[in-house]
């Protein structure tokens, strides 16, 4: 009988480039960069690695179709390389990929590892229909935008809930000015200036009601894990070990769209994948048990609606958790604690790298000016797709 991923597999070494408009390098310079420090940390030579795990979404304007970018880049040992891509969830499936592996007893130590330079694709955020990137989709939603999409979720979680428009403008720009004020403490972040909540709330408008500071930037960044088992990170003589608690990754199958019970105010996705997470890990109740979260703010509004499928905040509560600073650096359960989506942008193949590397980095007590106290368990969330058809994954890691 299956019996899930907990406490089998250790992270015995994270690493993570600055992320930003990083025009002076390649994509495979910024692998170069954020491997130096993981193998460092790890305390292991290059040739250990058995096996690795390559996250990149947009490849045609990165790395290419192959995995070869991340062997040639490290110069790795000839050893298997796997390419992932699954939306914006691609850097935590390449994680998934070598946690499985080194927990299978396939390989003793995995790398995962994560890429984009989005800087790169020559647009103001993802690509537009012009690209012919995902031009399938566009024949079927041919005014389709990122912004637009998102907007209509925050005007029907506005509608499902009764929430004002002004209510609902003050609460999504508390959690953007949160994320920045943090941002502002990591040296690794794209953006790194505090905003008011008057400079939210008055910012050029982009789809009613998300304004220019409602939207993450778009970056170049990489980020990568190097994992073991327990026994094996023991072996080594590794102590206080950051250890896999949950691991789990849900896709819509399309019923969100067949009955009339969904009203887009939320995600399926999330609400299934948090719960499997959370039984996976241990955890009876997350609002209590979570120490800190790292979850997919490519929106403000995002990140709002997320803390209720989180099961964080109960259904149509996070507005008011929101203005009660639940979520801020300090309050119970400190969210975007390294600035998230919305200042380090979203090159989408390392995001879910990058977020796991704030947790790892917390657990450690290496977070610099911005850590937080004593945390137990860290979770990390990814939503990748649209509204109504989306992946979402869900890692929790802890001591």
């Amino acid at each position: 009988m299956a019996t899930g991923i907990k406490d089998k597999v250790a992270i015995i070494g994270m690493g993570c480039s600055r992320f930003g408009e990083r025009w002076e390098v390649g994509a495979e310079e910024l692998i170069v960069e954020a491997f130096q420090e993981c193998i460092q940390d790890a305390g292991i030579e290059p040739g250990e690695i058995e096996a690795a795990w390559f996250a990149t979404c947009l490849e045609e304007v990165n790395v290419g179709k192959s995995a070869l970018a991340l062997p040639m880049s490290l110069r790795l040992p000839y050893i298997p390389v796997t390419r992932c891509e699954n939306f914006c969830a691609s850097g935590t499936e390449a994680f998934r990929g070598a946690v499985y592996a080194v927990a299978s007893g396939a390989y003793d130590v995995a790398l995962a590892a994560g890429v984009e330079k989005l800087k790169d694709i020559g647009y103001g955020g993802l690509p537009n229909p012009g690209s012919n990137w995902g031009s399938l989709a566009w024949l079927f939603w041919p005014n389709l935008t990122a912004p637009g999409a998102f907007a209509q979720l925050a005007s029907a979680y506005a509608a499902r809930w009764g929430v004002k428009p002004a209510e609902l403008k003050r609460a999504i720009a508390h959690v953007s000015v949160k994320s920045h004020a943090n941002g502002v403490l990591n040296p690794k972040a794209h953006l790194r200036k505090a905003v008011t909540e008057e400079q939210v709330i008055g910012s050029p408008m982009i789809a009613y009601p998300l304004g220019l500071y409602d939207c993450c930037g778009v970056s170049d960044g990489s980020a990568c894990a190097i994992v073991t088992t327990v026994e094996k990170a023991r072996q080594m003589g590794k102590k206080d070990l950051v250890k896999v608690k949950a691991l789990q990754l849900s896709l819509s199958n399309g019923e969100e769209m067949a009955y009339n019970d969904w009203q887009v105010d939320h995600f399926v996705t999330t609400a299934k994948c948090s719960l499997k997470a959370y039984q996976e890990a241990g955890i009876s109740n997350p609002r209590e048990e979570i120490s800190m979260m790292e979850v997919h703010d490519c929106f403000s509004i995002t990140e709002l609606v997320t803390y209720e499928d989180l099961h964080i905040s109960p259904r149509g509560g996070a507005i008011k958790d929101v203005l009660d600073g639940f979520y801020d650096r300090d309050g119970k359960v400190p969210c975007q604690v390294d600035g998230g989506l919305k200042c380090f942008g979203h090159p989408i193949g390392a995001s879910g790298l990058r977020m796991l590397y704030e947790m790892y980095l917390q657990l450690h007590g290496r977070a610099g000016d911005r850590q937080l106290e004593n945390p137990r368990y860290g979770l990390t969330h990814n939503l990748g797709g649209v509204p109504f058809q989306n992946i979402c994954s869900v890692a929790i890691i802890g001591k």
